[in-house]
């Protein structure tokens, strides 16, 4: 019998409201949500990388709970982004057709401070937010996150930023962009450790200084580092930094300089792992780990093709990792199909926090999977993707797939290569899909021609020698 999606989330609902009438009488979990830019599913060991380890990204998954299924909402980073801070399909919102924002767009185009996200909910439930790293939905003076629910935040707002200049041009260009709240501030060193060092100063404030109202007051910091996106610069890199004459470049990076950009953001969750220890509050916070969409050039996506910008599974799967002592079952893992905009819904329940009722999520609460080990719930999710007219929909194992004007058909559990086409074996299976797909498309707003939509192509990449300009 098909499990449909109301059924779904009717059988989540009584996990938050278990969890309001918790709160009343526990303490709030702080929450820590680390977000990594790019990684692959298979760049960190404890999901198969073979080059290399990341010990404590594999210690979050061996004293928590591991996502085999998880999804990004789109293939790129704004439009993830904004799923992720409203809990809602990116396609309802302007900023959500970027794919991803422009640097240089001159339309004004942001996340609107009038809409409900996960931080201006949790803040309103009485948790301190702070969002440290990557912004990327809207520019100074009408977006950002202090407009956004934040109480403060330290980091850049556009799409990347050079590890040692922090800029987002060249080295000779005056395009720095690292803030401090709404006020540009000029720092030394690596930017990983710059990040990793204000979330540990982050943690040891809120723990030192807990107290509102006399009310034990918990936390939620969002750590959005921008590792390992490009430009290919590791730990020492700073010759590099001055050499290219464009943040994305297609005449540097190696494996080798990938593996230090990912071991050294690994370092520095394990300094966010011990800070949480050292103030005594690591078995009241749940930690997360994961990323916006699936990896680049220099990523592993092992077992899936594709790559970020591409809706096959390597451009969309992603690792997520949950850690929450005494409620989420230490070395577990789970096949729960989960995806970005899942988040919210789960984390307000666990705070005891509620939606906002005009803008109820797409997404649904991951807590059953979570805490009760639940058995996995079918899903029903779609995607699209302007550059090459990609479309798709996953409804349980199958996955629709279009791309320009070829179509496909795939059990992605049973084929996650995305080899078999299975349209003409099933072509009922293959009509329900498109119908799906097109009612969901009919309720989401139009593509915008003026929107960026971004990819990569023959000059490039060569393994994209069929892809043009």
């Amino acid at each position: 019998m098909e499990f449909t999606r109301r059924e779904a989330l009717k059988a989540t609902a009584l996990a938050p409201l278990a969890l309001v009438a918790e709160a009343q009488s526990s303490p709030r979990p702080n929450i820590v949500f680390m977000l990594a830019d790019d990684l692959g599913y298979a760049d960190v060991s404890c999901y198969g990388r073979r080059d290399f380890t990341t010990p404590n990204i594999d210690r979050i998954a061996a004293e928590g709970m591991r996502f085999t299924q998880a999804y990004a909402n789109s293939a790129v980073c704004s439009a993830t982004r904004t799923a992720l801070i409203t809990g809602r399909y990116q396609y309802r919102l302007p900023i959500g057709l970027e794919e991803p924002l422009g640097s240089n767009e001159t339309r004004n185009v942001g996340l609107p401070p009038s809409h409900p996200t996960l931080p201006s909910l949790l803040k309103k439930a009485g948790y301190g937010t702070t969002l440290i790293g990557k912004w990327h939905l809207g520019r100074l003076p009408d977006f950002g996150p202090l407009q956004s629910g934040y109480d403060h935040f330290w980091g850049f707002r556009g799409g990347a930023l050079d590890y040692f200049t922090h800029k987002s041009g060249p080295a000779n260009t005056d395009t720095e962009d690292l803030w401090d709240d709404d006020v540009k501030v000029h720092q030394t060193g690596y930017l990983t450790d710059l990040m990793g060092a204000k979330a540990t100063a982050v943690i040891a404030d809120y723990a030192r200084n807990p107290s509102l109202a006399g009310q034990i007051r918990p936390f939620f910091l969002s750590l959005h580092f921008n590792a390992p996106h490009w430009p290919w610069e590791g730990p020492g890199d700073e010759a590099e930094s001055l050499r290219i004459s464009a943040l994305m470049d297609f005449d540097g990076g190696s494996l080798a300089t990938y593996a230090r950009m990912v071991r050294q953001m690994d370092l520095q969750i394990g300094r966010v792992l011990e800070t949480l220890e050292t103030a005594g509050i690591a078995n009241n916070t749940i930690v997360i780990f994961t990323s916006d969409n699936g990896g680049e050039r220099f990523a592993d996506t092992w077992p899936f093709t594709g790559k970020k910008t591409e809706l096959l599974e390597g451009g969309l799967r992603i690792p997520a990792i949950v850690r929450w002592p005494g409620q989420v079952r230490p070395g577990s893992m789970t096949d729960q199909v989960a995806i970005s905009m899942d988040w919210m819904p789960t984390l307000l329940g666990a705070a005891g926090a509620m939606p906002d009722p005009g803008f109820p999520p797409d997404g649904m609460s991951l807590l059953p999977a979570l805490t009760q080990n639940a058995t996995a719930v079918p899903r029903k999710l779609f995607w699209r993707y302007r550059l090459n007219a990609q479309r798709a929909v996953r409804d349980g194992d199958m996955k629709w797939l279009r791309i320009r004007d070829n179509a496909f058909l795939f059990d992605v559990v049973g084929d996650p290569l995305e080899r078999a086409n299975l349209k003409d074996r099933q072509p009922e299976i293959y009509r329900k899909l498109v119908a799906e797909y097109e009612a969901w498309n009919a309720t989401m707003l139009p593509e915008n021609p003026e929107a960026s939509s971004s990819g990569f192509n023959g000059t490039q990449l060569a393994d994209h020698y069929g892809a043009g300009r």
